[in-house]
């Protein structure tokens, strides 16, 4: 037995600092690399630089990784890319925030320049954390969709489908609408949430006398009140259908209507119909073809219509119209409730209903479309093909594409001074039409010679659902496009399913009429321990950077692998991470002890050998079955298993007697069980299983592959729980009769069915001939 090669005594998170100094002089170990075996193209998500990157995230990102790093091990040629998603509200926002200054009095160019430099910092500190994770990405050739480039390709593949002439339209339609960033919404960007809400009940005069009972809980859009409906079946309301009712506070006439819209278990049974509080307003104006009026504008605030409300913010507005009602007697009474109210996913305010002009994508005709490229593509795991199919299936409205903000790609669209003409020019380049000159002459339909740029810009998503093809070298590599697309796959969690996979799907078939990827993989949510969201203003959050610098990313990657089953949430514990430094700190002291004995190029085995290489043999089926299948929680657990609580008490314990002795089949097996072990893990703890690699057997594991299963005789491992049965009734018995483990036993010998490990058994108990 000579000195361990792993010369320090316990893991030490500061090694992992010197292998990323090491991995950074070896770019060829997670180099793409064709030679390497058939390619593996991921469509890693682009992060969005928004600020701190959340400890739910970094995790992610970190299971992404062992998904690259486990498929470069199965033998495959994998292109790892990494991008940071930088256009969009968000980092728009916190310009706004930071030089208490709204967008739109900025010039455009200014803010865009601010915008710039303040995402470049937060994109920096991202790539700094994911690089600290261990992830094996292509950081040497990081894309960002704010870049030239990228916005180039995404104009591109607009003005590709735009040609089609029947993808896009403009239209002045009702849209959601989000006051706080002063844009449209898709569908995709609103979240529903229980807020407290005030459900007024307002009496409307009817003419002849009487009235009929409106309960609201949008008092403020009197103004744009059109029509009343009420229930056929309603007894409390069907001598009022027919007649005339006046909108109080503002006394225009409107028709009370028998119509099946209406609630009778919701408030009064009544409502207003009005433009626009609600999509059942929106879809009632269009079946009962009533006028549309403008009560809010798009700053938040009531319109001329409002009368004696207007200028006032909708708050504002709603309470003083209450208090003038109230003043009139029309008020039967105020509830309290909570509504489930539509929010602007980005600044969680209220989302309105206001007619806008916009630009839209045909996404409503497609809907079949997605639904049957849905079930060709593998899910990982097989049940979040739902997720997608029930969002495709609450689909009402086309997509709303354009936005009026600054920092994201802009529409490549110009417009005749003279008839109006939308010009669509060539692709290729990068396009600004809010300052550059149109690239025309003269207007094809009328020739004009004077044009105006769209100063509109595309909603994010239209620049993150082309994201597989630029990986995949769309427009740019045919050979190379042709060789990997559909991309083989799409990571990503499950709350942008409604965004980032379905708009991904849509595009492509629109584009390619085929689907985007082989395989997706969906993560859950990084919750806190009580299984709730994160957030600062909650006080649960936990940032990530402490977490590293304490345990070190080995330990959290270790945790989020094994702590749940892939596409389910993750509750966030610092002392399970502390758990998994533990288990760390055991896999070093086993290849210390390993590392003691010089590794024989083979050796004759007895069965304890053969026995702990069949289990080896089925750790590696099942681990390998798992990283195929992408779920490193049933790979980290069953290695985890095999080492903790078979081979490191039983098989070592059973084999280090011969082992000191120097037989070479017990320390060619406790050498061929490290490797493999080490080879298994690789994926998941990176900086370890490489330290331990390169001490003991030199050059990296991360060049290495998965084991394969050797010939030994499986029957052996029916023998398992005899053994780990045997030698925990001796340990118990040595406690019970407070004997040391190197004590003698009398009285006690190996079962007959154990008799091929009598040897090894005896030697480790120290039983009694």
């Amino acid at each position: 037995m000579a000195e361990p090669r792993l010369s320090e005594k316990q893991w030490d998170i500061r090694f992992e600092e010197e292998l990323l100094k090491q991995w950074a002089q070896e770019p060829e170990l997670f180099a793409f690399d064709p030679a390497k075996g058939p390619a593996y193209v991921i469509d890693t998500p682009p992060p969005y630089p928004s600020g701190e990157w959340h400890p739910g995230a970094v995790i992610a990102y970190a299971m992404i990784d062992m998904i690259a790093r486990a498929q470069r091990m199965l033998g495959r040629a994998v292109l790892f890319p990494f991008g940071l998603d930088r256009n969009g509200i968000n980092i728009e926002r916190t310009v706004e925030r930071k030089y208490r200054k709204p967008l739109h009095e900025w010039d455009r160019a200014e803010f865009i320049a601010k915008c710039r430099e303040e995402i470049q910092a937060i994109g920096e500190a991202i790539l700094g954390v994911a690089k600290r994770m261990g992830m094996s990405a292509e950081f040497s050739n990081v894309y960002t969709t704010d870049s030239d480039e990228y916005r180039a390709f995404s104009q591109a593949i607009f003005l590709d489908l735009y040609r089609k002439g029947n993808l896009f339209y403009r239209g002045d339609r009702p849209t959601f609408y989000c006051v706080a960033c002063e844009t449209t919404l898709a569908e995709a960007d609103i979240l529903y949430e229980e807020r407290p809400s005030k459900l007024v009940w307002i009496r409307f005069p009817l003419e002849g006398g009487d009235h009929v009972t409106i309960a609201t809980t949008r008092p403020e859009l009197l103004a744009a009140c059109r029509t009343v409906i009420v229930h056929p079946d309603d007894e409390r309301w069907r001598s009022a259908a027919g007649k005339k009712a006046k909108v109080p506070l503002f006394g225009h006439p409107v028709e009370v209507r028998a119509h099946p819209e209406a609630k009778m278990d919701f408030g009064s049974g009544a409502a207003m119909i009005c433009s626009y509080g609600d999509m059942v307003d929106v879809r009632l104006f269009r079946e009962l073809k009533l006028e549309p009026v403008k009560a809010i504008d798009d700053k938040g605030r009531m319109t001329e219509v409002a009368a004696g409300y207007a200028g006032l913010k909708i708050e504002d507005a709603r309470e003083k119209v209450i208090a003038d009602l109230q003043a009139q007697g029309l008020v039967e009474k105020v509830e309290s409730i909570q509504h489930m109210t539509p929010l602007c996913e980005r600044s969680r305010t209220p989302v309105e209903f206001l007619s806008m002009e916009a630009w839209y994508l045909k996404q409503l005709d497609a809907r079949d479309d997605v639904r049957r490229l849905a079930g060709e593509l593998e899910f990982h795991p097989a049940r979040h093909r739902q997720l997608l199919l029930d969002w495709v299936n609450s689909l009402t409205i086309d997509w709303p594409i354009s936005r009026r903000r600054y920092y994201h790609t802009e529409i490549p669209l110009w417009y005749c001074a003279s008839c109006g003409e939308v010009l669509a020019p060539e692709p290729g380049p990068y396009y600004r039409p809010w300052t550059d000159a149109a690239p025309f002459d003269t207007c094809p339909k009328c020739g004009g010679t004077e044009f105006r740029g769209e100063d509109r810009v595309f909603d994010t998503w239209m620049d993150s659902s082309v994201s597989n093809l630029w990986v995949t070298r769309y427009r740019t590599d045919d050979a190379f496009f042709a060789a990997n697309y559909p991309t083989h796959l799409r990571p990503q969690g499950r709350e942008i399913v409604r965004t980032w996979l379905y708009y991904t799907i849509l595009k492509n078939w629109l584009v390619r009429g085929t689907k985007p990827f082989r395989h997706v993989f969906i993560h859950g949510l990084g919750l806190d321990q009580r299984g709730r969201a994160m957030h600062r203003t909650t006080g649960n959050y936990v940032p990530a950077e402490p977490l590293i610098a304490k345990y070190g990313a080995d330990a959290i990657r270790f945790f989020g692998a094994s702590e749940t089953s892939p596409g389910d949430d993750f509750r966030i514990s610092e002392q399970k991470i502390g758990g998994a430094q533990k288990f760390l700190s055991k896999l070093w002291n086993v290849a210390r002890f390993i590392s003691s004995f010089e590794e024989p190029r083979a050796g004759k085995l007895r069965a304890t050998d053969e026995w702990i290489l069949a289990e080896l043999n089925d750790t590696i089926a099942v681990a390998r079955g798992a990283y195929e299948d992408l779920n490193f929680f049933v790979a980290a657990n069953r290695v985890r298993e095999f080492v903790w609580n078979v081979f490191a008490p039983h098989y070592m314990e059973m084999a280090k007697a011969r082992a000191y002795q120097g037989d070479s089949g017990a320390m060619w097996t406790l050498h061929a069980v490290l490797r493999d072990v080490l080879r298994l893990f690789a994926p998941i703890i990176p900086f370890a299983t490489d330290r331990i690699w390169r001490e003991v057997y030199g050059g990296s594991v991360h060049a290495e592959q998965f084991p394969q299963a050797r010939d030994v005789n499986e029957e052996m491992r029916d023998l398992t729980a005899k053994i780990v049965e045997f030698n925990s009734r001796v340990w118990k018995e040595k406690k019970e009769r407070q004997l040391s483990l190197k004590d003698p036993i009398p009285g006690l010998a190996v079962p007959d069915d154990l008799h091929l490990f009598e040897e090894d058994l005896s030697r480790m108990h120290h039983l009694n001939p």
